[in-house]
């Protein structure tokens, strides 16, 4: 429900009741993932999407059938998927398959839904875990997780609760959505339970290093993706805010110690994505050096291939493992054949978006690997 929260919090705030319906698993080819959510109220307006056109329609009949049953409404699990017999039936045309929650919601009757879409459409870092498969009886039941314990709603016992809030923190603090399993009891025993948890973490940051034209770029296709970008460079007369307009910071420093201290205050992490497009050994071997031995998710370099293999050989001398050598994308980018600062920022979000996801970064024509990969 994060893609429609704000909208979901004003129904909320004004007391409508509405439906909504979430997407809260995926298998083989689907064109939304898990926590893609459709949302009608009771005038018949329509929020979101879970498949983008194939089963809308279906699931917009079975969102109004959920308001006009009124409190007595349970929450409804469906599942669509290609249908042999019928091309044009309810299903999903891609091949794939979704299950889908239809749930009521009555903002009195749900203050922990309603506090979750208001932390979520305030950017509060939080998390809301439903239990979206098990007994029909906890179908829907849902807990708001925060990371200093302010946790609220529940699942109907306390040790399911703190199972089901520790798994929960663990996704939020990967910034995840995802679902996992657990014991109707809060241990592995016992009947199963999916829990689906839809996190809002703060975005992901991408420090770009060097004031270039590819770095501006690359602050527009960074912001584009979602990504939190700083611009850094020692050099203040290139490193202005007007040149970096896309940025959310633009820093004066040197990239090595501007890079440390941002890791010594606790504010990288494994979605961060460290681009150096320096071009000068004297800033970005250092900068390297350090990158490569935190736990970040993407280190690239900028430069040619005779660049990079002088880059390697100086920062084996500065004592960087061969492990940790292995990490690193130099030339930076995909071979899209890039030229421009433009296509240049392109090639590098597309090989980000690779990393991330675990992909090969091929073409997906004559291959049999699924379009819509998980992230890894």
């Amino acid at each position: 429900m994060l893609d429609i929260a704000a909208d979901l919090h004003r129904w909320c705030a004004a007391g409508r009741s509405f439906a909504v319906a979430t997407v809260v698993a995926v298998s083989g080819s689907a064109p939304r993932p898990p926590g893609a959510a459709l949302a009608v109220d009771e005038d018949g307006a329509a929020l979101g999407s879970v498949s983008g056109g194939c089963v809308e329609a279906d699931v917009y009949l079975l969102c109004q059938e959920a308001l006009a049953a009124g409190e007595s409404a349970r929450p409804l699990l469906r599942r669509y998927g290609w249908s042999d017999d019928d091309a044009f039936a309810v299903g999903l045309t891609c091949g794939g398959e979704i299950d889908v929650l239809v749930q009521r919601v009555d903002p009195a009757a749900r203050p922990e839904v309603a506090a979750a879409l208001a932390a979520f459409a305030a950017g509060e870092v939080s998390a809301l875990a439903r239990i979206v498969a098990g007994p029909a009886e906890l179908l829907g039941r849902a807990l708001l997780v925060r990371p200093d314990l302010r946790d609220e709603g529940g699942l109907g016992d306390e040790r399911l609760d703190a199972t089901a809030a520790a798994m929960t923190r663990a996704l939020l603090a990967a910034g995840r959505t995802g679902t996992f399993v657990i014991g109707a009891d809060g241990s592995n025993c016992g009947e199963p339970l999916t829990l689906l948890a839809e996190s809002h973490a703060a975005p992901p940051r991408m420090l770009v290093f060097g004031a270039t034209d590819v770095a501006a770029a690359l602050a527009r296709a960074g912001s584009f993706l979602g990504y939190r970008v700083t611009v850094c460079d020692a050099r203040p007369v290139f490193t202005t805010p007007r040149r970096f307009p896309d940025a959310a910071e633009v820093v004066v420093d040197h990239p090595d110690r501007y890079l440390g201290a941002e890791a010594a205050a606790g504010r990288l992490d494994a979605r961060t994505a460290v681009c150096v497009l320096t071009h000068d050994t004297r800033f970005d071997v250092p900068v390297l050096a350090r990158a490569l031995r935190l736990p970040v998710g993407y280190v690239g370099a900028m430069g040619s291939r005779r660049t990079h293999t002088d880059r390697m050989a100086r920062l084996r001398a500065a004592g960087v493992p061969a492990a940790a050598l292995a990490r690193l994308r130099s030339p930076i980018g995909l071979g899209l054949g890039a030229r421009t600062p433009e296509e240049t920022a392109l090639s590098i979000t597309a090989e980000i978006l690779a990393c991330r996801t675990g992909a090969t970064g091929a073409p997906l024509t004559g291959a049999s690997t699924p379009i819509h990969a998980l992230p890894a």
